[in-house]
C-alpha cells in the first residue's frame, strides 16, 4: 500500500485495520483515532502474517465488505493471522470470515437486515464493559444477508438480533470478538464506545496519539528528510495545502517557497486572502502567479467537463513548472496528500475503479520535475488536518472553510466559461455564503456553493422583461464527501437568499435549490 507498509510510522501504540472493501472502512479508522490511537488501513490481499508481525500492532480490526463468505474465492484474512495471539475485532464480513476460517459456519439468510436493528445483550464481555448491560436491547446499524450459524471452538454468543443469532460473539481467552452490526457508523449510538473498549481495554492502547504529538514528530521527520535543501509547495488556497505549507515552514523556515497559481477561477477575494495570509501573517516566501488570461484563453469554447479538467490540470503543471524554474535549486516538492488519497490509490480487489470524474491535483508534477516528495499529512484524515491547523495556530475561519475543487469555479459553470459568467457566479456565491454564515449554518453544512446554469429564463423586474441566467444553490451534509445528503433548509432561508441574489447580482433572474443526494448525484455538478 505504501512504502512504509511493514514499518510502523509512529512510536505510539497502533491498531491495524484489514479492509475487505466496505464503503465505511475509513469510518473505523476515524473512530479508532478519535480515541487517541493511531491506526492504518491495509487491503486484506496485501497483508501477510509476516508483514503484520513486522508492523507490530496492538490489535487487528477486520472490516466489512460487499462479498459473501459463502461464495467461491471470496476474500479471506491472511493465513496464520488468527494464530498470532493478537486481539481481533471482526465487523460484519470481518466477523463472518473470522468464524468461517476458525472452524465455524456462515450461511445465507432469508431474514436479511439492512438499516436500524436491535441487539439483545445475552452475556457480558470485555467489548461491552461499561457500555451495554446484559438483558438490554441496544440500537445498531445492520447491513447483511449472510449470518454466522455455527461458532468456532472457544467462542460464545453475547448478543442476538432478529436476523442474526450470532449478532455479537466473543472468545475472551483469545481476546477475539465479532459483531454483525457496524459500530463505526453514527447510526450505532454507542459504537464509538465499543471500539474504544477494544482499543483501550482489550488491546491495552494508551491513547497518547494527539495532534500535538503528531506535529512535533512531523517537524522532526521533515527536518530529517529535507536537511538543508529547498522545498517548493503548490498552494491552492484550500485547507490541505495551506496546513501543509505552515507545518513545513515551521520545520525548515525560509527553505520553503510557496507557489500560488491564480487560474482566474477562484472565489471572491480568495487570491487576496491567500497572499495576505502567507506573505503578511506567516512571512512565508510566496510567488503569486496571475495566469487567469492564459487559463480563460485555453478554455474558450470548451464545454465538456472532462476536457475542462484536463486543460486546467495540464496548464497548472506548465505554469507551476515555469515558476519553479525561475526559483531554481529546489529538490523537494511538497503536497497536501491525505490518508484517503493513499487508501484509495490501492483497490482491495487489485483492479481499476470507474472514473466518475478526474481529480485535479499536482499529481503529474513529481514525475516531470524529478523531485523528492514531502507529504507530511499523508497519514491524516480531513478532520485531523483541521485539528492540526488549530494546533499550528491558524485562523479558525480559514481552517473551517468548506472544500473547494482544484478546477475552481470552472466546474460550477456547466457549458462554456467566460469572464462575465465567472464574475456573476462569484457574486452569487458570495451572497449565498454570507447568508449561510449569518444564519449560523456554515459549520453544520459540509459544503455549499452556487452553480451558474447554461440556460436563461424570462423574468420581470419592475416593468421590464428580463432574460437572464438561472442560479442553482447546493448544500450538503457529509462526514467525508463519499456520501452526502442535501441540507434541509427552511423555505424562509431559501427565499431570503434567492431574493438577495436576484436583487444584488446582475445577470441572474431565477434561483433553484438542488435536493439530490450522493449517490445518485455527485456533490459538484461537473
Amino acid at each position: 500500500m505504501t512504502s512504509s507498509m511493514t514499518t510502523p510510522t509512529t512510536s505510539h501504540d497502533h491498531i491495524l485495520i484489514l479492509d475487505f472493501g466496505s464503503q465505511v472502512t475509513q469510518l473505523i479508522a476515524r473512530r479508532v483515532r478519535e480515541s487517541g490511537v493511531y491506526c492504518e488501513i491495509w487491503p486484506f490481499n496485501t497483508a501477510t502474517a509476516e508483514k503484520i508481525k513486522d508492523y507490530n500492532p496492538r490489535g487487528l480490526i477486520l472490516s466489512g465488505g460487499p462479498c459473501s463468505v459463502t461464495a467461491p474465492d471470496s476474500p479471506r484474512a491472511p493465513e496464520g493471522v488468527f494464530e498470532m495471539g493478537l486481539p481481533i475485532l471482526g465487523i460484519c464480513y470481518g466477523q463472518q470470515t473470522m468464524c468461517e476460517q476458525m472452524g465455524g459456519k456462515v450461511e445465507g439468510s432469508d431474514h436479511k437486515e439492512f438499516g436500524r436493528a436491535y441487539v439483545e445483550i445475552t452475556k457480558p464481555c470485555a467489548l461491552f464493559d461499561g457500555v451495554w448491560g446484559t438483558g438490554k436491547k441496544e440500537m445498531v446499524w445492520m447491513s447483511h444477508g449472510d449470518r454466522v450459524t455455527k461458532l468456532p471452538e472457544g467462542f460464545e454468543i453475547v448478543g442476538i438480533s432478529e436476523g442474526a443469532p450470532c449478532a455479537a460473539v466473543a472468545n475472551e481467552n483469545k481476546k477475539m470478538y465479532g459483531v454483525q452490526f457496524h459500530p463505526e457508523v453514527v447510526h450505532t449510538p454507542h459504537g464509538a464506545a465499543l471500539i474504544k473498549n477494544f482499543t483501550h481495554k482489550i488491546c491495552g492502547c494508551s491513547g497518547d496519539w494527539t495532534m500535538n504529538a503528531f506535529r512535533q514528530e512531523a517537524i522532526e521527520k521533515i527536518k530529517k528528510q529535507v536537511g538543508d535543501k529547498r522545498v517548493i509547495c503548490g498552494l491552492s488556497g484550500g485547507v490541505d495545502s495551506s496546513v501543509t505549507a505552515v507545518l513545513i515552514h515551521e520545520a525548515i523556515g525560509d527553505q520553503l517557497t510557496c507557489i500560488y497559481v491564480d487560474t482566474g477561477m477562484m472565489r471572491a477575494g480568495e487570491s487576496e486572502q491567500v497572499v495576505s495570509l502567507f506573505k503578511d501573517h506567516y512571512n512565508i516566501k510566496l510567488i503569486h502567479e496571475d495566469a487567469s488570461d492564459l487559463f480563460l484563453g485555453k478554455l474558450a469554447g470548451v464545454t465538456d467537463p472532462e476536457q475542462k479538467r484536463k486543460i486546467i490540470g495540464g496548464l497548472f503543471i506548465e505554469v507551476f513548472e515555469d515558476c519553479a524554474k525561475r526559483i531554481g535549486g529546489a529538490e523537494f516538492l511538497a503536497q497536501g496528500t491525505l490518508y484517503p488519497d493513499v487508501i484509495e490509490s490501492v483497490s482491495f480487489i487489485g483492479g481499476p475503479s470507474v472514473t466518475i470524474k478526474s481529480h485535479h491535483n499536482v499529481g503529474g508534477l513529481p514525475e516531470r520535475m524529478n523531485m523528492g516528495l514531502v507529504e507530511p499529512m499523508r497519514e491524516l484524515f480531513k478532520d485531523e488536518v483541521r485539528a492540526l491547523g488549530r494546533e499550528l495556530g491558524m485562523n479558525e475561519d480559514f481552517i473551517r472553510r468548506h472544500p473547494f475543487p482544484g478546477p475552481g469555479l470552472a466546474i460550477r459553470i456547466p457549458g462554456e466559461i467566460t469572464a462575465e459568467k465567472l464574475e456573476i457566479l462569484r457574486n452569487a456565491d458570495k451572497v449565498y455564503i454570507e447568508e449561510i454564515k449569518n444564519a449560523g449554518l456554515y459549520d453544520v453544512i459540509w459544503q455549499a456553493f452556487a452553480v451558474l446554469l447554461p440556460v436563461k429564463t424570462v423574468g420581470v423586474m419592475g416593468d421590464d422583461r428580463t432574460y437572464d441566467h438561472v442560479c442553482a444553490l447546493r448544500a450538503v451534509t457529509s462526514t467525508d464527501g463519499m456520501t452526502a445528503d442535501y441540507y434541509h433548509y427552511d423555505h424562509e432561508f431559501l427565499g431570503r437568499v434567492a431574493n438577495r441574489i436576484i436583487n444584488e447580482v446582475r445577470g441572474i433572474n431565477r434561483v433553484v435549490y438542488d435536493i439530490t443526494s450522493k449517490p445518485p448525484g455527485t456533490i459538484e455538478w461537473e
